[in-house]
């Protein structure tokens, strides 16, 4: 449980060059180290849904994210799954210069940031299913396809596939739409070569991570990963091969179901923010909001709601 003394952080202003947002992380360059160039990565609680920023923060949010993905981001690393970005997660790596003037304080930031490497990111999002629902489940209703992927005809809504697919988006500028686009156009757009590394890659880690949740209650419905070549001391793309960046595993890039609920062929409860989805959708049919930004204002419950299923996930997957 989050300490009720942290304050919310929705937005960041750091003494710091080259700041770039998202939707829920600030990135601000640091220092380099003998390596090569580096990144702050600042987890806000900031949250999104339908590519739309709401106007209200969900406290702590930053940090329960911050710490999962590491989690994972350490899981994919140890086991040779992929190399990643991560490098630290210590405040000292910070210079103390960057909060001079800065509305946000060292204490702000605790728990919530990520020391990283600096990579030229290949513009596709890597997504991984394992169970068929959201923009996969719709696309298969329509031609029995998933970006692509023939699948056997009669499976239903959140069925378990009998193997885990592979089915890339582009990755748009922040406001936009990620498209899913076939493997064929992936290869287009980024290399043969390149993407049969990222769906190999992208594949073994969710088997991974995929069984470990399910040692634990926890069925990864699935997932999105986001790679890239990291830049060496001159600031050019090494020899390296593709490094896991971003965030990985969290309930903001994933499906999560608790599996003693699952059932095929309806909708499923969740540890991510689909409970905040569904809310929006009731609004949504009350001609209350049209899925544009701004978005609206969340009610306490929904809040409260929200952060106890991110809560949730982190404890039973990261527990003992």
């Amino acid at each position: 449980m989050l300490h009720s003394a942290f304050r919310a952080v929705t937005s960041t202003d750091l003494n710091l060059s080259g700041k770039r947002s998202g939707k829920v992380r600030d990135v601000y360059d640091l220092p380099p180290d003998a390596a090569g160039p580096r990144l702050l990565i600042v987890a806000t609680d900031r949250i999104s849904a339908f590519d739309v920023v709401m106007p209200t923060p969900i406290l702590g949010k930053g940090r329960l994210l911050t710490e999962l993905s590491t989690f994972w981001l350490q899981f994919a690393a140890s086991r040779g799954l992929a190399q990643t970005h991560f490098l630290s997660s210590g405040l000292n790596e910070v210079p103390e210069a960057a909060f001079r003037d800065a509305a946000v304080t060292p204490a702000d930031l605790e728990g919530r940031i990520t020391i990283a490497r600096k990579a030229n990111v290949f513009p596709i999002e890597c997504v991984v299913r394992g169970y068929l629902e959201g923009s996969g489940w719709k696309e298969y209703r329509e031609n029995g396809n998933v970006c692509g992927v023939r699948l056997r005809a009669g499976l239903r809504q959140c069925e378990r596939l009998p193997e885990p697919i592979f089915t890339p988006a582009t990755k748009e500028e922040f406001g936009k739409h990620d498209e899913n686009v076939s493997f064929a156009r992936a290869c287009e757009l980024v290399g043969e070569n390149v993407m049969m590394q990222l769906r190999d890659v992208s594949l073994a880690i969710y088997r991974a991570a995929s069984e470990h949740a399910a040692a634990r209650g926890i069925i990864i419905a699935d997932t999105k990963f986001e790679f890239g070549v990291p830049l060496g001391p001159d600031g050019k793309p090494t020899n390296a091969g593709p490094m896991l960046v971003d965030e990985a595993l969290t309930p903001d890039s994933s499906r999560f179901w608790p599996a003693e609920q699952y059932e095929a062929g309806r909708p499923q409860q969740s540890y991510d923010k689909q409970f905040l989805r569904e809310y929006l959708e009731t609004l949504v049919a009350d001609g209350k909001w049209n899925k544009q930004s701004p978005g609206p204002s969340l009610p306490a419950e929904v809040v409260q709601k929200t952060l106890a299923k991110y809560e949730a996930a982190l404890r039973l997957l990261t527990g003992p």
